[in-house]
């Protein structure tokens, strides 16, 4: 059915569920803030996977662009691990399947590629797609990280799309992927987290925080953060030392923060993530309130897969 030049499968797609939600996540450009490293590391790592196929690195990478890494000890090689891209089938806290497309973005073949994942979408009867990215903004990380999203599910942008500019962007193929699912009338949501650009080149724990809420909004699907929470904790403690000993990056986080607050106050987008004190639930609260949820869908929409 697919070109096997480009994707690869792991699994029969006859034997996978029909009507899951995909996830996606692929590094390349930009990612500030290692937004969509992190969500592929930790969803990968944190929960139960199995790899549905993989695409073919040859015919979309460019190596010399890009080199991967050898480990070198001394006198020889001990050992290489290959770029990856790839369709798993993942289970999160509350054992909800759902497909994640995740690794590098291609360098080549994005008409193909974008017409692949169409197909697997077609095919795997897929019920919605959301996919996260992140870009550098001159906003303070003493406040609630906000996104823009994209897409055709106007029920998810009114809710959670705190800046919505009229502009040219530079394309990833996730914004090509998104374009041919909207000319399809599929349900799709592209989530761009606006992340301090004085923080866009290290690892921004809340920010992959606020990626993974975004698509619980839009999926249902919980995710484990507690790791992440803790981590982004002690990041902002260690940025709050710094900025404490910085006169002058005091005085940019308080020139950001004014900013912030008056466009916020024009813009007022409550997000339904947050209670009435502009708090996030605790994940037991968010649990149970998707439990809540999931006894009142049809009795087959939770089911999980078995292997």
């Amino acid at each position: 059915m697919f070109d096997d030049r480009l994707f690869r499968e792991a699994l029969e797609l006859s034997e996978l569920p029909k009507g899951l939600p995909l996830v996606a996540g692929l590094t390349g450009f930009a990612d500030a803030g290692g937004v969509v490293t992190q969500v592929n590391k930790y969803l990968l790592d944190s929960l139960e996977s199995t790899r549905v196929g993989t695409f073919n690195n040859d015919e979309l990478i460019d190596y010399r662009a890009r080199r991967p890494l050898f480990q070198f000890e001394e006198t020889h090689l001990t050992d290489y691990e290959p770029p990856r891209l790839s369709l798993d089938l993942v289970h999160d806290e509350l054992d909800q399947p759902f497909l994640f497309l995740s690794g590098y973005e291609p360098d080549f073949r994005w008409e193909a590629m974008s017409h692949t994942v169409l197909e697997l979408i077609a095919a795997l009867e897929v019920s919605t797609s959301s996919w996260v990215h992140a870009i550098p903004m001159p906003v303070p990380h003493t406040r609630s990280l906000g996104v823009t999203v994209s897409g055709n599910r106007e029920d998810v942008t009114d809710a959670l799309s705190v800046w919505r500019p009229t502009t040219g962007v530079p394309g990833t193929l996730m914004h090509l992927i998104e374009y041919r699912l909207q000319e399809q009338e599929h349900p799709t949501a592209g989530f761009v987290v606006l992340v301090p650009h004085y923080l866009a080149d290290t690892e921004f724990p809340d920010a992959a925080v606020t990626a993974l809420q975004s698509v619980t909004k839009a999926t249902g699907l919980i995710f484990p953060t507690d790791a992440l929470r803790e981590a982004g904790r002690e990041f902002l403690t260690g940025i709050g030392k710094q900025v404490e000993d910085n006169h002058e990056l005091e005085k940019l986080i308080a020139s950001l923060e004014k900013r912030h607050d008056s466009y916020m106050e024009d813009n007022p987008i409550p997000s339904p993530l947050m209670d009435a004190d502009g708090e996030v639930p605790s994940a037991d609260v968010i649990a149970s309130e998707l439990q809540d949820f999931l006894a009142k869908r049809q009795p087959d929409a939770s089911e999980p897969f078995e292997n």
